[in-house]
C-alpha cells in the first residue's frame, strides 16, 4: 500500500500520531507520500492498541520497491 493510502486508512479509524520513516535508514523525508510503498510499521499490523499509542510506518520509494527482485 501507498504511505498516503495507509496513513488515510489509519486516520479514519482514528489512530494518532502517525509517523513514517525511511526504511532504507537513507534519513530521506517523505514528500510526495503516493511516491512511497510501506514495507513495515510497529506495532506491527495485528496488534492490539488504543487509538492514541500511535504508529510508526518503515516506507521505500516505489522504484525501490517494484526493483525488488523475486
Amino acid at each position: 500500500m501507498n504511505l498516503q493510502s495507509a496513513q488515510d486508512t489509519l486516520q479514519a479509524a482514528g489512530f494518532t500520531p502517525l509517523r513514517s520513516h525511511d526504511a532504507k535508514s537513507l534519513n530521506r523525508s517523505q514528500m510526495l507520500d503516493r511516491n512511497w510503498i510501506v514495507v513495515d510499521q510497529s506495532p506491527r499490523a495485528g496488534t492490539r492498541i488504543s487509538n492514541h499509542q500511535g504508529v510508526d510506518l518503515g516506507a521505500v520509494k516505489d522504484e525501490e520497491y517494484r526493483a525488488k527482485p523475486g
